[in-house]
């Protein structure tokens, strides 16, 4: 059994320990409310982006364009967005989890697989292990830029177009709310926008310039887009996931408090009654 001392200074330390996990719960918290303002408002504008290439296919005849071409799969990119640090339950575990899995499927199709590493979780994973990462970016989370999502897609493109790759895959945590985070896994190329159908605003238009140039324009646009809001979407999920294990870590922070205060209460109540026993024993012996 561990000696009141001993227990005096876990408690000392546990209580440490619950405070630290509070200010980061607190600090999460924060955070999460400006990374779902942002990816609330960003969902709206790159879901229609989707939307507009559907109505400009609708409307081309044969459109052909690098970007739509499918292709039989020798070559295949998955872009891993986990974090950059950890303490936030599984949210990194499960990203890399599907990344191995998704790798791992396109190889037993005899495909081989190349990694872009966004957070550095996955960069350390990967890293260190037998894939073929071609690209990584870590450190981007502690100031998101739209910048950054140019440059992954940049990563990219051109090997697609190239055809040196024959598809492009993201795996992130996709934020549902502030208890929910979801693993997503989208394809980014070739790239298959949806054509409308029983769209009651989806009119004839007359297109000005053509409406060829409208669809380069918005093509080149388009995954840009794309790829901001995966990263928005991956920097709120973690936001939610660091605050929910940092609210039960303090939770069982403060649980194991009152065990060993429990504890220290009966080892306060032994070392008493053993002192009380101790001199009734000495008193008894003085008066025999």
């Amino acid at each position: 059994m561990a000696t009141l001392r001993e227990i005096r200074r876990r408690i000392a330390s546990i209580k440490n320990i619950a405070q630290v996990t509070g200010a980061m719960r607190v600090v999460a918290a924060a955070r999460l409310r400006r990374a779902q303002e942002n990816i609330l408002a960003t969902r709206p504008f790159a879901e229609k982006f989707n939307t507009i290439l559907g109505h400009l296919i609708a409307q081309i005849e044969n459109p052909s364009h690098p970007l739509l071409e499918e292709r039989e799969l020798h070559h295949v990119c998955l872009i891993s967005v986990s974090a950059d640090r950890g303490l936030c339950g599984s949210f990194n575990s499960n990203v890399i989890r599907a990344t191995t899995q998704r790798a791992q499927h396109y190889q037993d199709q005899g495909a081989d697989v190349m990694i872009v590493c966004v957070g550095r979780r996955t960069r350390d994973y990967f890293a260190r292990r037998d894939y073929n990462v071609i690209a990584e970016y870590v450190n981007i989370f502690r100031q998101l830029e739209f910048q950054t999502a140019v440059d992954i897609v940049g990563e990219f493109e051109h090997l697609y177009t190239d055809k040196r790759i024959d598809k492009v895959e993201v795996i992130y945590n996709n934020f549902k709310s502030a208890i929910l985070q979801t693993i997503l896994v989208e394809q980014l190329l070739p790239l298959t926008p949806e054509v409308p159908t029983g769209d009651e605003f989806f009119l004839d238009y007359l297109y000005e310039p053509r409406q060829e140039a409208i669809f380069e324009l918005v093509l080149a646009k388009h995954l840009n887009m794309q790829m901001w809001k995966v990263l928005l979407d991956s920097n709120a999920a973690e936001q939610a996931a660091r605050m929910a294990a940092m609210e039960n870590a303090t939770r069982n922070a403060n649980d194991l408090i009152d065990q060993l205060i429990l504890e220290r209460n009966r080892a306060r109540q032994t070392q008493i009654t053993t002192e009380i026993s101790e001199i009734v024993s000495g008193a008894a012996a003085l008066e025999g």
